[in-house]
């Protein structure tokens, strides 16, 4: 196992006593959750998000806190909440923008920009939109804030109730291929989200339009002196039909014409112009040729125009601002961190994810050299930083911390300045996961975590579960992970690798799936469950096996080409391929995954779909579904293969949960996730554990 040189919960093993009891699944009713830090222009201070669950509405709470950047106190609450996120210091830090989403008849109105002023006294209201504020940047000078929303003309105000009985259609008509996504429901092709501006100062701040038009515009920032505003966009008309391509653009702040600055083979995102006004900084990510996996890398691009971008981390092959996957980031109130420019504009902060790692590094310009600063085995989620880059902050998760925030200070010592679960977490018996590297069938070498129950026994032979990521191309690491965890809790020893086709390992390893997936990543897969017999580690005739959305699709698999797994938990998952092509909420219409429409090659969608395999299957299923997964719709995966098993009088069960998007196991009801994992596990139990539960046999007929 490798040991992480981070110094994280020491606390824990003090504080862990005879008292010490299991993590359960209900914990989560206890979690709190930070995000979006955001540090104060003198670096005094650190403003941020605070989640917590809301269990008498299943729901969660947000509110904004600060604390010292010296760590000399404890974090203090600036708003109320309910709904308060993305906090915003103005450039002479007196003043500080939020998002506040009001509630009415129990249901949160559209987010409007409130200002608080630091020395004391009320947050107000600086807009009153019908759609309400998104994104936000205050100006250089903080006369103005510039913020996306998706009000139209004319409907600054909020709209007049329609009379009582008055006839509204609610009927759909669609004419574009992309018409609904996951977790925003159905789109909506007349309302585009456009740069509006407001003056916070004003007695009556009216907020003014700058930019229209029939495409978006997101990615909001300000130039350095003020003069204009940069956004991302893509101006194209059913983009599907050709690779994806972001372009970065700007236009006067007053209002005028809009200017191309960039464009790559692929999209640009995360922008952040340079303090002395000559340069922009992206997160880029190259998709020509059509490609399963792009690594995403830091460019720079000149503000004058007339030089293509630079790709200044071509040299690095692995991911920049990028991370880990996880259940436990904010279920609300996150913000992807953007790269931030030393005060000579010579370097830039970003985060780079490396073999289920996550730290802090500088990129200098123009050479591209990366210098790590943080170092060891965690994942910085996110970070913040003042020009002067001397005291970064980092929101830093480990297997044992949820996330907490750090002063990064010489040598890329962290300095603990929150520690929001402490209360929960001194009551808990947590443990670090193994880390080890095994050989799969063509010798490649599979990083994998093993998580052991607390009071693991030498010698003992463990129920195991095969815990596998989705995406595909995402990565586990050295993160918390509360489904672990508790499985853990429960006796078992849960194993959970990195197959090709993750992230974090090049871009060669992601890519290598491309046409071929699943396959040899089921491989990989069952070489982790091979080493972990050959170890003495576990029961091999108690074997399980789960996953959700990419994992959800290998679960499906696996189960169709082995009947080792005495039973197997698929949630929200692929089982048709051609199905998903037809009603996912985006299109394969590019050869990303597949080299052609379904109907012009049935043979590679049907060699590469469960489905076509389900009277193979002999282990036990449950499917998990959320009936608003726009993302793996359920009759694209564990609906058909429930149905299909049930024809074949194969033991199956199907639970749905009402209301829930494919993030059910991130930002799902309280109540949801916890029964989510109530429902894995007590399948497991059922035919691992050989424990007795009525619940899934009621009105079966088992006569067969």
């Amino acid at each position: 196992m490798k040991r992480s040189i981070f110094p994280t919960l020491l606390f824990l093993c003090a504080a862990v006593s005879i008292t010490a009891r299991p993590i359960t699944e209900t914990d989560i009713f206890r979690f709190v959750w930070i995000a979006d830090p955001q540090i104060a222009p003198d670096g005094a201070r650190v403003a941020f998000v605070r989640v917590t669950v809301n269990e008498k509405k299943d729901g969660y709470d947000t509110a904004i806190w600060s604390v010292a950047t010296s760590g000399a106190e404890q974090p203090r609450q600036l708003t109320n909440g309910p709904r308060d996120s993305s906090p915003r210091w103005s450039p002479d830090g007196r003043s500080l923008a939020f998002l506040r989403a009001l509630e009415k008849d129990g249901k949160p109105e559209p987010a409007q920009i409130h200002v608080l002023p630091m020395s004391g006294g009320e947050p107000r209201a600086i807009t009153t939109l019908a759609r309400g504020a998104g994104t936000m940047a205050w100006s250089p000078s903080g006369d103005r804030i510039a913020f996306t929303t998706k009000t139209n003309p004319g409907e600054s105000e909020a709209p007049a109730k329609k009379d009582e009985g008055a006839y509204e259609s609610d009927v759909r008509v669609v004419n574009q291929a992309v018409y609904r996504f996951n977790g925003q429901g159905y789109l909506d092709p007349v309302r585009r989200s456009h740069i509006w501006t407001v003056r916070p100062a004003d007695e009556k701040p009216e907020a003014k339009q700058i930019t229209a038009g029939e495409f978006d515009e997101e990615d909001v920032v300000w130039s350095p002196d003020g003069s204009k505003v940069y956004f991302t966009s893509t101006r194209v008309r059913e983009p599907y039909y050709q690779l994806s391509r972001t372009e970065l653009y700007a236009a006067p702040a007053s209002g005028g014409d809009i200017v191309a600055i960039a464009s790559i083979e692929g999209d640009i995102g995360r922008i952040a112009p340079s303090p002395d006004g000559k340069w922009i900084a992206f997160r880029g990510q190259i998709n020509r040729p059509a490609r399963s996996y792009n690594q995403p890398d830091l460019f720079v691009v000149s503000t004058a125009g007339g030089s293509p971008a630079r790709n200044l981390t071509a040299g690095y092959d692995n991911d920049v601002l990028a991370g880990l996957t996880g259940d436990q980031r904010a279920p609300r109130g996150g913000k992807a961190a953007l790269p931030i420019w030393s005060a000579d504009s010579r370097a830039l902060l970003v985060t780079t994810a490396e073999r289920g790692t996550a730290n802090l590094a500088r990129v200098a310009v123009p050479s591209g050299a990366i210098t790590p600063i943080t170092r060891g085995n965690h994942e910085v989620q996110t970070f913040t930083a003042t020009p002067s880059m001397t005291r970064p902050v980092v929101l830093v998760s480990t297997p044992t911390m949820i996330g907490d925030l750090h002063a990064v200070g010489e040598g890329g010592r962290l300095s603990r300045l929150t520690n929001v679960n402490k209360a929960l977490f001194d009551e808990l018996t947590l443990t670090e996961p193994d880390e080890l590297t095994y050989k799969s069938f063509d010798e490649k070498m599979i990083q994998t975590w093993v998580q052991k129950p607390p009071g693991f026994e030498s010698g003992r032979r463990y129920p195991l579960i095969l815990n596998i990521h989705g995406g595909p191309h995402a990565a586990y690491g050295y993160t918390f992970f509360h489904e672990i965890q508790w499985m853990a809790a429960k006796g078992y020893v849960v194993l959970y690798p990195n197959p090709r086709g993750s992230t974090t390992y090049g871009q060669e390893f992601g890519n290598i799936i491309q046409y071929r997936y699943p396959g040899d990543d089921h491989k990989d897969l069952m070489a982790g469950v091979d080493e972990l017999i050959r170890r003495g580690l576990i029961d091999e005739k108690k074997l399980g096996v789960t996953g959700g959305s990419g994992g959800g699709l290998l679960t499906n698999w696996a189960v169709t080409q082995t009947d080792r797994f005495a039973a197997a938990v698929s949630q929200r998952s692929i089982s048709d391929w051609a199905n998903f092509w037809y009603t996912a909420d985006f299109t394969l219409f590019q050869p990303n995954w597949f080299r052609k429409a379904p109907f012009e090659d049935r043979q590679d969608y049907q060699a590469r779909s469960p489905i076509t395999y389900v009277d193979r299957v002999r282990t036990p299923m449950m499917f998990i579904e959320g009936e608003l997964d726009y993302r793996t719709p359920p009759a694209a995966g564990g609906e058909i293969m429930f149905r299909a098993l049930k024809y074949l009088r194969r033991p199956a069960v199907m639970v749905r949960f009402p209301g829930e998007t494919h993030e059910l196991s991130r930002s799902g009801k309280p109540w949801h996730r916890v029964e989510r994992l109530q429902h894995i596990v007590r399948w497991f139990d059922k035919y691992l554990m050989g424990e007795r539960t009525d619940l899934y046999d009621v009105g079966l007929d088992n006569s067969s």
